[in-house]
């Protein structure tokens, strides 16, 4: 709208502006010194301090988290004079929350800082009546299809399924695995040359029978930090078996109709593309579970304390025994949750 508004404004999308043409032109006018409008440290208050002599106003639009970012990634942008003020009024954005009382849409930012710098307070008010005339639109869009919700609402909704059938009904297969790699440093000589990430330990369990598999691989270079990060001794590392011996056991251990129980799929996926064998039926436990709270779930820590679910004795040695304890505990809590959610279904239909 801003765009559309004023006959001189430029109108650029982007994140990193390095090398940009139109940025460079910007602000390299010397006749029109380019400040930008952003807040922060340092930052000039542009109704008592105002800039002397016409300038180029940068502003950055989008979301705090997005202007930010492209401040952060530009030192062109982060370099200029930095000019800021206090709105004389709360915003008038309704339809969406900011997070202070101080903040305001750009295009309000717009019209209080141009008028500031023309000297015309008024001038610019013109620029907020297509703002204020979509405000209104959404609000009496949401509205009327709030009603038109209520009006065709037929009683409550049937209960959905937000859990894998699997989880409800494994027949007991359910196998939980946690698995640790070896890995060099992202700009390491190693790791760009010979030595890319491997799979060097392998643990699962089988909540329904307490069957436990574990296995250490011996890495081709261990990393330096390995044996920290994994916690395990460097001797126990480098004395495990080799690849082939493991895939080996695990197929022995496998079975074709087992569910496949892990926290994200690095370790399925670096094991898969050593030749290591997987069910077909594979849960990631962590989108099933942003599913089943509707929500970010940070990290298998946070979740179990978030989900109540108490902490259990390491299943196996280092992090990764550690790791998989907490995915067995997860694993029970939500195979139960889809079992209420079937039973509910069940008496639904």
């Amino acid at each position: 709208m801003a765009a559309l508004c004023l006959p001189n404004a430029e109108l650029h999308v982007g994140v990193r502006w390095a090398g940009s043409a139109p940025l460079t032109r910007a602000l390299s006018d010397p006749a029109r010194p380019a400040v930008l409008l952003y807040p922060g440290e340092g930052a000039i208050d542009v109704a008592t301090h105002p800039p002397q002599g016409p300038v180029t106003l940068v502003v950055v639009d989008g979301t705090w988290w997005q202007a930010r970012k492209v401040i952060r990634e530009n030192p062109e942008l982060s370099a200029l004079p930095r000019y800021t003020f206090t709105p004389p009024t709360p915003s008038e954005y309704r339809i969406r929350k900011e997070p202070d009382a101080v903040s305001v849409s750009t295009i309000e930012a717009l019209v209080h800082v141009l008028g500031v710098l023309e000297g015309d307070r008024e001038r610019f008010h013109a620029l907020l009546a297509p703002f204020r005339a979509m405000v209104d639109a959404q609000i009496g869009y949401a509205e009327r299809f709030q009603q038109a919700r209520i009006r065709h609402q037929k009683g409550p909704r049937p209960p959905r399924r937000r859990l894998p059938a699997s989880l409800a009904h494994s027949g007991g297969n359910l196998v939980c695995i946690s698995g640790e790699a070896n890995a060099w440093p992202y700009r390491s000589s190693e790791r760009a040359a010979q030595y890319p990430e491997e799979l060097v330990q392998w643990l699962a369990f089988r909540p329904h029978t307490g069957e436990r598999f574990e296995v250490v691989k011996a890495p081709r270079q261990l990393a330096p930090m390995t044996p920290v990060h994994l916690a395990l001794s460097r001797p126990a590392l480098e004395s495990g078996c080799t690849g082939e011996l493991l895939r080996r056991q695990w197929r022995a251990f496998v079975r074709d109709d087992d569910v496949l129980c892990s926290w994200g799929t690095y370790a399925t996926t670096l094991f898969a593309a050593e030749g290591g064998y997987l069910p077909p039926v594979r849960l990631d436990l962590r989108h099933v579970a942003r599913t089943y709270i509707h929500g970010k779930v940070g990290t298998l820590d946070e979740l179990l304390v978030r989900l109540g679910v108490g902490s259990s004795p390491a299943l196996g040695a280092g992090r990764a025994g550690e790791r998989l304890a907490q995915l067995v505990g997860l694993t029970r809590f939500l195979e139960e949750a889809a079992a209420q959610e079937d039973a509910a279904l069940a008496a639904a239909s």
